[in-house]
């Protein structure tokens, strides 16, 4: 059989119509130069799915090895960049099948028995992205990882805490990264939820209904490690559902908008503290550029990307939402447009999570597996700032409630004494004992304590405080769930 005869014997439709497919709708409606990426999915379903045919006498054992002799010879082609893939046969999976069939003949025929495409997509796309997740959980350790490795040098950093970007209270910088830790930590712990979702089996589904030959689901569940935390078969419960469903895509972008959310969240703070007006820290020259006609200009480019690269992932998952709402049931053709959204969301969130920790914790020595470099941190710079906005004023306010004055009392009564600082253009704790007494009467020398930036720190000892013994403590627990 001619390559052109192959091509045509696999338009499985070809025999109802008069008139072949236009060149244009052809190149409109096929998926194969991108679904490729699917490929090794694809065989790891197709080999689970024949080895279950042939325990169930639906294809005989030599038809299996064919099978599997076939999709080793078409796995070395494709990774040695030998596989021709054809436009004409529209997806990856008819590509696959038309190979194998090259190859084994009639046993190459036989696989697609009990399945159509529909449940094959629905299963390569689920064990393409578990694998993604997999990595991705991965990446999101490395740089939580890579967060605490900063925070354990900085815990007596004092960096001014900002409300409405103004000056608030003096907090650890060990504390304001640890932010972001529980942020990517619960990052991971959604991926880790949305992977037992999409770890769940189609096949066997067939086009809508089911089928009429007695497969064993849960033996295919089983071979391809669809199984819960006590080895049962997870298997997808309704055909209708199990071809037609996307909410696993959905699910998963939405979790990756959100870590998206949170990279630029860090990659604001990180911009502005770079910006000479607050010169708290050094990225990499790396990872930044220069200006085409200022000589002098360093410019953050890899958090202002990533910030913008943010509202990318959150379009697509726009986009994967309004694909769904109008589909009625079951497998609809708009299904095709799921998988570069996912890609790209996919791509965009592994390579950004990748040059964030060695951008914050710098590059990695294959040897050892010590970081050097990252983020270059200022503290002097940092605490000079926290000195400004009068950052323990409420500082002052605790103070005068532990004398026995009612709180807003004692607000009213630093408001007072913030005015006359500002007036002064000093600080709190460089007003005279005599002039701080002149507000309130039981103010006494240890004030000053309270209004030092160090003893503001170390009096918020609550648990999830920045007291610098908290913050320890908080690292300590990051690296034991973390298990470095």
């Amino acid at each position: 059989m001619t390559s052109s005869q192959l091509d045509k014997k696999y338009e499985a439709w070809s025999a109802l119509f008069s008139e072949p497919m236009s060149e244009l709708v052809q190149r409109y409606t096929a998926s194969v130069n991108f679904d490729r990426r699917l490929w090794r999915a694809d065989i790891q379903g197709s080999l689970a799915h024949a080895d279950m045919l042939a325990a169930q006498g639906i294809i005989t054992a030599q038809d299996l090895a064919g099978i599997q002799r076939g999709m080793a010879q078409i796995t070395r082609e494709i990774e040695s960049g030998a596989f021709e893939w054809k436009l004409a046969l529209e997806d990856v999976h008819l590509n696959i099948e038309a190979r194998l069939t090259q190859l084994v003949g009639d046993a190459g025929k036989r696989l697609h028995t009990g399945r159509s495409r529909n449940d094959q997509v629905a299963t390569d796309l689920r064990l393409w992205l578990r694998g993604e997740i997999d990595g991705l959980l991965e990446l999101l350790s490395g740089l939580q990882v890579a967060l605490l490795g900063v925070a354990e040098q900085h815990v007596e950093t004092i960096l001014p805490g900002f409300t409405h970007l103004q000056v608030a209270q003096p907090v650890s910088f060990a504390h304001h990264l640890l932010a972001y830790v529980e942020m990517f930590s619960r990052d991971a712990a959604r991926l880790v939820e949305v992977r037992r979702r999409v770890n769940q089996l189609p096949l066997g589904s067939a086009a809508l209904a089911g089928t009429t030959y007695s497969l064993d689901r849960e033996r295919v569940a089983r071979a391809l490690g669809m199984v819960d935390g006590q080895g049962q078969a997870c298997v997808c419960q309704n055909s209708l559902d199990a071809v037609s469903d996307r909410d696993f895509a959905i699910e998963f972008t939405a979790a990756a908008s959100l870590c998206m959310v949170h990279v630029s969240r860090l990659s604001e703070e990180l911009i502005l503290w770079m910006s000479q007006n607050f010169a708290f820290i050094r990225i990499a020259d790396r990872f930044t550029t220069g200006s085409s006609i200022m000589p002098q200009k360093k410019n953050p480019d890899v958090p202002e990307l990533a910030r913008g690269k943010t509202g990318r992932v959150v379009g697509h998952l726009m986009g994967l939402l309004t694909l769904m709402k109008g589909q009625p049931l079951a497998y609809n053709k708009d299904n095709q447009e799921d998988k570069e959204p996912l890609f790209d969301t996919v791509d965009t969130l592994r390579d950004t999570l990748r040059i964030f920790t060695d951008m914050i914790g710098g590059e990695r020595d294959s040897g050892t597996g010590a970081r050097s470099g990252g983020l270059q941190v200022n503290a002097e710079a940092m605490q000079a700032a926290a000195r400004k906005g009068y950052a323990t004023a409420t500082d002052l306010a605790d103070y005068l409630v532990k004398k026995g004055l009612p709180f807003r009392d004692a607000h009213e009564t630093v408001a007072r004494a913030v005015r006359a600082a500002q007036q002064q253009g000093c600080d709190l704790a460089d007003l005279p004992l005599t002039a701080l007494q002149g507000f309130h009467p039981g103010i006494d020398a240890d004030v000053y304590e309270a209004l030092t930036l160090r003893g503001s720190l170390a009096a918020r000892a609550t648990l999830g405080g920045t007291a610098p013994d908290q913050v320890r403590a908080q690292i300590g627990r990051h690296r034991a769930r973390l298990a470095v």
